[in-house]
């Protein structure tokens, strides 16, 4: 759960997922409706299905034991990458292993000035041969989580507190940047000194042309950046582009809402969602509303008058690679006509409360309430009403600082005798 995830978002599914499940025998017996049920809006469902599947594997094949080290959990256990196995062969088996996430690899490319792409091969093997060299032999997992928590509170992303850091005065970054202060001061009174001399000289592992680990020459280092320059990482894509129609159908008659199950492969896995279906980025409204039409005709065999589909509005979510619009629009049916419509196993009707308990993405929470809101507010105006205001969000500097990410111990309390 916490691989891409900050502890002060998963400590309640964490709580949730293991009063349900407390062993791999609970999890395995588990169905992945289930699974999707518990992990719904943690994001990056893989994770949740991998587990699930981590789980069977040991009960079906292992007999229940789970492999007791990093080389063998890396091969047997499906989603377990080198972070997760180094992780949990230190931790639960303390074995002498080193981990790296992003949390490590952040702490590794300022103690040792790694300038490089974080990505490329080059660095991440560094990285490795640091959190190789460097793990305390006695204990390995208390080293690894706390090397994890150094970067996660103390040298983060942006504003890094040097002045707490443990190890600073072992730190590349921190004394490139002391220097550059001593030598500015210098300058001011004209004195030169050995300082001067030493920050122009390369490091001797680095005086080779074209360092795959030393900050690009073009892209120098960077005086008002200071620690910050490291790491760099390379220039992501461009996220996709995609708008998405969907159609929210309700039984008037039942208060309920037509749900489908997306494929078991591809974004999203096995999630519950409202029909949708993509459209082209050149339609234009009424292209867009025969677009529609027939995608319900088509997959669900539902005819009806164009006045009949109402345009509640749009909803934009992003995902680590792709920017989607979902385009909401919104029609009425009756018992008479859910009768004709051609459903399979792969839909469901549901009524609110049973929407919001099933396997859906964040997304379409946020779809199905802006949909609330729109019919709210369709309500008001055909009764000739106000609608209520909704109240306005605090702003930016009214905010706590709530998504900040905490040490792991604020999460645990000690017991109560």
């Amino acid at each position: 759960m916490l691989q891409q995830t900050q502890v002060a978002t998963v400590v309640d599914y964490y709580n949730c997922w293991m009063k349900k499940w407390p062993t791999a025998e609970s999890l395995a017996k588990a169905t992945l409706e289930e699974v999707n049920e518990m992990w719904s809006g943690l994001g990056y469902y893989s994770r949740g299905r991998r587990l699930h599947e981590g789980a069977q594997k040991v009960v079906n094949e292992m007999n229940g034991n789970m492999p007791g080290c990093a080389a063998r959990l890396l091969k047997h256990l499906p989603g377990v990458g080198r972070y997760t196995a180094g992780a949990i062969a230190s931790i639960a088996y303390n074995e002498v292993t080193g981990l790296v996430d992003g949390n490590v690899a952040r702490v590794f490319s300022r103690l040792r000035m790694i300038g490089g792409d974080s990505t490329s091969q080059a660095v991440t093997d560094a990285f490795w041969s640091l959190a190789g060299t460097l793990v305390d032999s006695e204990r390995p997992g208390d080293f690894n989580q706390a090397l994890m928590e150094l970067g996660a509170t103390v040298c983060t992303p942006k504003v890094p507190t040097c002045s707490k850091c443990p190890l600073r005065s072992y730190c590349r970054a921190y004394t490139q940047v002391e220097k550059h202060k001593q030598n500015a001061s210098a300058r001011l009174i004209k004195v030169t000194t050995t300082t001067d001399i030493e920050d122009n000289l390369p490091d001797i592992e680095c005086a080779a042309d074209g360092c795959s680990l030393c900050l690009p020459a073009n892209e120098p280092w960077d005086s008002s950046q200071g620690v910050m320059n490291y790491p760099r990482k390379a220039k992501k894509k461009p996220p996709r582009i995609e708008r998405t129609a969907v159609c929210i159908i309700e039984n008037v008659n039942k208060k309920q809402f037509l749900i489908v199950q997306r494929p078991e492969t591809g974004l999203l896995a096995g999630l519950w969602e409202f029909p949708s279906t993509l459209l082209d980025e050149n339609f234009r409204e009424e292209q867009r509303m025969a677009h529609v039409s027939t995608f319900l005709k088509t997959h669900f065999g539902l005819h009806f008058k164009s006045s009949k589909l109402k345009h509640i509005g749009e909803v934009l979510h992003i995902f680590s690679h792709i920017h989607q619009t979902y385009v909401i629009d919104y029609i009425q049916v009756n018992s008479a006509e859910v009768g004709k419509l051609q459903c399979d196993q792969s839909t469901r009707w549901v009524d609110k409360t049973q929407l919001l308990e099933s396997a859906i993405s964040t997304a379409m929470k946020k779809v199905f309430k802006t949909y609330e809101a729109g019919v709210h507010i369709s309500t008001a105006k055909t009764n000739g009403s106000k609608p209520i205001p909704r109240k306005r969000k605090a702003s930016g500097h009214d905010r706590t600082d709530k998504k900040k990410q905490l040490a792991l111990e604020t999460f645990f309390k000690p017991a109560l005798r």
